[in-house]
């Protein structure tokens, strides 16, 4: 058995990336999917390949490419996006094939000379394309998009014109690791694709909705797109795009997230009759512990709702501190059209409640109501406040969802 064996995605097309099994932590957040480094044969008159993978990765790549073509052969490099799970094999390849060509946008270009100016980058025979450009191998043509912040500025795309496919970098991925390749070999691939969007590609929705509307104007309409990582969309491809239009727009349902961390269990108490209330109103409700659920997935559902519930216990005079960095990342990703309300306990001294808020404010987001907190645990008179709190957050909910 040839455990290299290429992946043909279409006559002269081939797969010849890796599967990180191992892969837990990307851009600081979880994926307990593992995750792949995706690179792309083109053998024509010419040979391209598109993208290659992290530099641990080279030689398996290497194995792949060598069952179809010699290494040394190939003729152009396209350097899609210069960030290193994408670029750190570029030298490598540059070292067996030095008289490719390697094309790259002007921003990559300018990238690439700064990551790898000691790895023979002086040498390189580099040419800057932009949006429109196309490069012939022969009977293909490649054409080139460029895909500014979808996630970095010098990010770009290929697409095959003869065989409409789109290699699309870091859009349309998702992290996940399996011995297939494809979206329709594999349930719920567009779950793991809102968690990839939720964590990477969510504070970029104006650019989006930009390069959709570009994909049009350019009549590209994909039969097959092949991002850096994960499956390979073949079934749901006019879906997906579908899907990040509706994510880059705000869209939600009619559902409020509970999030927060817990000291000593008040916090949680008043958490969880917010989530009682809620669930009276008719609303879904999500309730996510900070310490007990990795972040990627919460903010996964926190963009699927339409109001979020923050709680924090009061430690050292401020909130804790899972949920200051939670608010950190959060605003990183800064999640569009939702409504907040923050809740909290305290003890000899408060801060907690106060802390989120001067957040919350720093971050132009919204507040749904009036901030609640409670001195040491909440009595059957804060419960039932916070009943009937959970209750109008879900009514705030149905307002707010937009679809």
């Amino acid at each position: 058995m040839d455990d290299y064996k290429p992946l043909e995605l279409a006559k002269g097309i081939y797969w010849v990336g890796v599967v990180d099994w191992n892969l837990r932590d990307f851009h600081g957040y979880e994926t307990p999917k593992g995750g792949t480094y995706n690179a792309y044969l083109v053998v024509d008159e010419k040979i391209a390949l598109i993208d290659t993978v992290k530099a641990p990765f080279a030689g398996e790549m290497l194995k792949r490419i060598s069952r179809i073509v010699d290494p040394s052969k190939i003729d152009y490099v396209i350097s899609n996006h210069v960030e290193m799970d994408h670029s750190s094999s570029i030298s490598s390849i540059m070292e067996i094939a030095p008289g490719a060509k390697l094309f790259a946008s002007s921003k990559g270009q300018n990238g690439l000379s700064e990551y790898y100016k000691d790895e023979g980058f002086d040498k390189w025979d580099i040419q800057v394309v932009g949006t429109g450009d196309e490069l012939s191998l022969g009977k293909k043509t490649l054409m080139f998009i460029e895909a500014t912040m979808l996630h970095w500025p010098d990010s770009m795309q290929t697409y095959v014109k003869e065989d409409d496919i789109l290699f699309s970098n870091d859009a349309f991925g998702q992290h996940l690791a399996t011995s297939k390749r494809f979206d329709d070999e594999v349930d719920d691939v567009m779950e793991d694709a809102g968690i990839y969007y939720a964590n990477i590609l969510m504070p970029f929705g104006t650019q989006i909705l930009k390069y959709v509307e570009k994909l049009k104007e350019l009549d590209v309409s994909p039969a097959m797109i092949a991002p850096a990582h994960g499956l390979i969309w073949r079934r749901d491809v006019s879906r997906v795009i579908e899907e990040y239009v509706k994510w880059a727009n705000g869209n939600s349902l009619p559902k409020l997230l509970v999030i927060y961390d817990t000291m000593w269990g008040s916090t949680e108490k008043m958490a969880m009759e917010i989530v009682e209330g809620a669930r009276a109103s008719g609303v879904e409700v999500r309730l996510r512990h900070l310490r007990k659920n990795d972040w990627s997935l919460t903010m996964k559902e926190l963009m699927d709702s339409s109001v979020i519930a923050i709680g924090s216990p009061t430690m050292n005079n401020n909130m804790f501190f899972t949920t200051a960095g939670f608010l950190t990342y959060m605003k990183g990703l800064r999640p569009k059209g939702k409504k907040y309300f923050l809740f909290g306990s305290y003890g000899w001294g408060g801060g907690a409640v106060k802390g989120m808020e001067k957040e919350i404010e720093s971050a132009k987001f919204e507040l749904a109501m009036e901030s609640m907190q409670v001195k040491f645990r909440p009595y059957e008179d804060d419960k039932k406040a916070c009943r009937d709190i959970g209750y109008k957050l879900g009514e705030i909910a149905k307002e707010n969802a937009k679809s």
